[in-house]
Formats: structure tokens, sequence, C-alpha cells
């Protein structure tokens, strides 16, 4: 039972760090506004130079390695519900694939 508490509480905590990064990034430009656009008239953009791509490839990598950063810290801070989460992942995949 108290297997379930702490469950439940790692839960709980998860559902709140999602709600706060959400509620941290910007909302997204209105859709239908570039769903009109798109539809009325082709929009051409600029092709993007080789700096500038560099530096988006810059950021998405640095994206990446903040994210496995953040992940070797969570299992490491919760290494018993990485686990059972892993193998329930794992279950699912297998469940999901095999029956075919």
């Amino acid at each position: 039972m108290t297997a379930d508490a702490v469950l439940s509480r790692e839960l709980n905590s998860l559902h709140e760090e999602l709600s706060a990064s959400r509620r941290e990034r910007p909302s997204p430009p209105a859709a239908d506004a570039s769903a009109n656009r798109a539809i009325t008239a082709p929009v051409s953009q600029p092709k993007a130079t080789a700096e500038e791509q560099h530096g988006e490839l810059g950021n998405f990598v640095h994206v990446i390695k903040e994210f496995i950063e953040d992940a070797e810290k969570d299992v490491s801070m919760h290494p018993t519900a990485s686990v059972i989460g892993a193998i329930i992942v794992g279950i699912l995949i297998g469940r999901l694939l095999g029956r075919r």
C-alpha cells in the first residue's frame, strides 16, 4: 500500500511539473490565421543561410543535452519509479507489437 502512495505522489509531482512548464511557454499563434494565409496565398520563405542552420542545429543539440541531463537526474532521484515505468512501457510496447 505504501508503494501506491509513493507512486501516486510521484505522478502528482510529474503532473504539476508538466503544468508548470506548459504555463511558462508562450502560447502558439492562432492556427486559424495561419491556415487562412496558407490557403489564400502561398508563402515563400527565404532560404536559411548556413550560419542560421548551424545555430538552429546548435540550439537543438543544447536542448537535447538538457533533456538527457534532466532525465538522468530524475532517474537517479527516483530509480524504483523509473524502473517500474520502464517495465510498464516495455510490456505495453510488447503487447502492441506482439499481437499482429
